[in-house]
């Protein structure tokens, strides 16, 4: 019986092992003749579009509307599978006839280039700091309003407190890093990323089937619906959103992204360290609303935290709402001045 049971052990496991060689040759065989990876991409925002050679970050794209005078603001995506700068397009439009407006697509996302590489905070923050040097260039030194999506909310928070003198005021919509699972007070500048996870998922020959797989359309508007609350998503967005998910390197800055490599450990502390004027708005609807920690800075002086019947995505289902919430903020630091470098 003992010598029974081992072939019939041996025979399962030679068939699970054919069963899988034979899952993994399908998908790569699919993702290889069926998927298209080089979708048409036209510009996510209208106006001005350039790629900017960076000494730390690569090329970043960066879109920019610079008809009307004024602060200029800048404006930053959250951080998904197929994220870029489409993301922020309803305030692009809003306020490119009213000031000077810049949009960026962050290193592995949109038209920024996409290599394979170690994505990390500090190089996403790098991308802002080359982003709004050039802006700052371009209208004679002075600070800026700059915004932030989710996770990149973080970003822009450690790029202004590493060069405080850049900013006028900082916006944070529905900001990782006050709920329960990923604020923190971890080493300054670290990240939770797990290399082997990165190593296993962002290689040949299963890497990029296994992101084919992930960036279906069904399963594109499964998590877009997670993150507005509901099933009415905006078309236009997932459209957008799926063509950029097929290009060439798309799956390089995600793989990092489940893989830890782009999430703070220090998240927590850096919103507390902030001195600048703030504003903060998110929804009360989703996947996305646990805001537990907010209360540690509502009350303090430079912060404005508001909410709103919506999903994480509150510019998408809400414009006017969010823009008169900014509007507000900001007419309420007018009279502090933009300040130049010393």
């Amino acid at each position: 019986m003992g010598s029974q049971s081992r072939h019939s052990a041996g025979r399962f496991a030679a068939a699970a092992a054919l069963t899988l060689v034979g899952s993994a040759a399908a998908l790569a065989g699919w993702s290889g003749l069926a998927v298209n990876r080089r979708m048409p991409l036209p510009p996510a925002l209208p106006g001005r579009h350039e790629r900017l050679r960076t000494r730390r970050a690569g090329e970043i794209s960066l879109y920019g509307s610079t008809e009307a005078e004024g602060v200029p603001l800048l404006l930053i995506h959250s951080i998904n599978a197929a994220a870029n700068a489409y993301e922020v397009r309803p305030l692009y439009l809003r306020y490119r006839g009213t000031r000077p407006v810049y949009a960026l697509d962050l290193p592995g996302f949109g038209f920024s280039e996409r290599s394979r590489r170690r994505y990390t905070p500090r190089l996403m923050v790098e991308a802002i700091h080359a982003a709004v040097d050039e802006i700052r260039h371009r209208h004679g030194g002075w600070a800026i309003d700059a915004l932030a999506v989710s996770l990149s909310a973080s970003y822009l928070a450690r790029a202004s407190l590493e060069r405080s003198d850049a900013y006028r005021s900082l916006a944070l919509i529905s900001p990782t890093g006050f709920d329960g699972r990923l604020s923190g007070y971890g080493p300054p500048d670290g990240d939770r990323g797990r290399d082997w996870l990165r190593d296993a998922l962002d290689r040949p020959p299963l890497g990029r089937p296994l992101f084919d797989a992930l960036v279906t359309r069904p399963s594109m508007r499964f998590f877009l619906q997670k993150t507005f609350g509901s099933s009415d998503i905006d078309e236009g967005l997932l459209a957008y959103e799926y063509a950029s998910a097929h290009q060439p390197g798309a799956e390089h800055a995600p793989w990092c992204f489940i893989a830890g490599h782009l999430f703070p450990t220090d998240a927590t502390r850096l919103y507390e360290r902030l001195r600048l004027p703030v504003w903060m708005v998110h929804g009360t609807r989703g996947d996305f609303v646990d805001y537990r920690l907010a209360p540690r800075v509502a009350d303090r002086p430079n912060w404005r935290v508001e909410t709103l019947p919506t999903g994480a995505f509150p510019h998408f289902e809400q414009p006017a709402a969010v823009a008169a919430g900014y509007d507000a903020f900001l007419a309420s630091i007018i009279r502090l001045p933009a300040a130049r470098p010393a």
